[in-house]
């Protein structure tokens, strides 16, 4: 059956179980991996979203495909396959930040072939306007899949959106990674980075800020969004505008799992709804005034916070986002 949303994404990554630590010692299972959420969170956003890569056929790999297509996701590859599903133990600290540890050999999600991806990639081409990955897709053992992918698919015309989303704790080899993940940010049209994967990345400067700007400026990115958790998040454009945003008011924060990929979403649905059929979204991002970025920012923000109010991640709809913005002005000096 033809999927009656036009495709407009095409996403690849991580699909996996987050196995989350509770204060009795017992771990919950929520159905996780920054790509996947990522995934999920566009197609409730109103963002025709394909997904690359396949899923186990075990009971866990079942349920992340199950719920992928509960959120409109398409599946590039829906027949199920031998391998296992990948998993994550999570720890979260008083402020419910986590930090994982991850089981990712002979996965299924790793299952997937530069070819396989171009392939799928191509038979939505007509509509494509972005692709995205980030998180551990930007492992170096996956470089020579990932990468090609994204060179071919730029070489396209597409947007390229990479969201670092470090993971150096389970990297075997930081210098590697370091490298690999610069290799991947000057492809992308279009980054989200934190505070913290500054820090991982090592780039000079006396703050985020500042490290985000020297960023910009030694890749060829268009848009950067910086985000500072609860101290809110900038965007960075290439043209050298600078916009702040912050809630106004405190959250009952439950978890902030999956915040960061609620957060990119709605940056991404947001840009999208801007779009016309005259201006191409590299166009766009080339020619945002300050009201179309606020209006960006507002709407990554509120689908994060929304996100941060339930436990594991529970992406907002645009509808929901876009209300709960309309309630809840930003801050915008830092």
């Amino acid at each position: 059956m033809t999927n009656p949303v036009p495709m407009r994404v095409a996403i690849a990554g991580e699909a996996l179980i987050d196995l989350i630590s509770e204060t009795d010692g017992r771990f919950n299972p929520c159905l996780g991996g920054a790509v996947y959420n990522l995934a999920r969170a566009l197609a409730r956003q109103d963002m025709g979203t394909l997904y690359l890569n396949p899923f186990s056929s075990d009971k866990l790999g079942q349920a992340l495909m199950q719920q992928m297509v509960n959120d409109g996701v398409v599946l590039s590859q829906p027949e199920a396959i031998q391998a296992v599903t990948s998993l994550a133990v999570v720890h979260l600290n008083s402020n419910g930040h986590p930090s994982y540890a991850f089981y990712r050999d002979g996965v299924a999600d790793r299952q997937v072939s530069t070819a396989q991806m171009n392939a799928d990639c191509s038979a939505h081409a007509q509509t494509l306007e972005l692709i995205c990955t980030g998180a551990l897709a930007l492992d170096a053992r996956d470089q020579s899949v990932y990468l090609p992918w994204l060179m071919t698919q730029k070489q396209a015309g597409k947007c390229m959106v990479v969201d670092a989303n470090l993971r150096p704790s389970v990297m075997p080899d930081l210098q590697t990674y370091r490298k690999c993940v610069h290799q991947y940010l000057n492809v992308a049209d279009i980054i989200k980075v934190s505070d913290e994967d500054l820090v991982a990345l090592e780039v000079p400067g006396k703050s985020p800020l500042e490290k985000a700007q020297h960023l910009l400026n030694n890749t060829h990115v268009k848009l950067m969004a910086l985000t500072l958790g609860a101290d809110g998040a900038w965007l960075l454009s290439r043209t050298e505008h600078i916009y702040f945003g912050k809630e106004s008011g405190m959250l009952n924060i439950v978890d902030t799992v999956g915040a960061g990929d609620s957060f990119l979403a709605g940056l991404l649905a947001a840009l999208g709804s801007l779009k016309t059929p005259d201006l191409p979204l590299n166009d766009l991002l080339n020619s945002l005034n300050d009201q179309q970025a606020y209006t960006c920012l507002h709407h990554a923000i509120s689908s994060a916070s929304l996100c941060v109010q339930a436990r594991g991640c529970v992406p907002p709809t645009w509808q929901q986002a876009a209300e709960w913005a309309a309630a809840h002005p930003l801050i915008k000096t830092p």
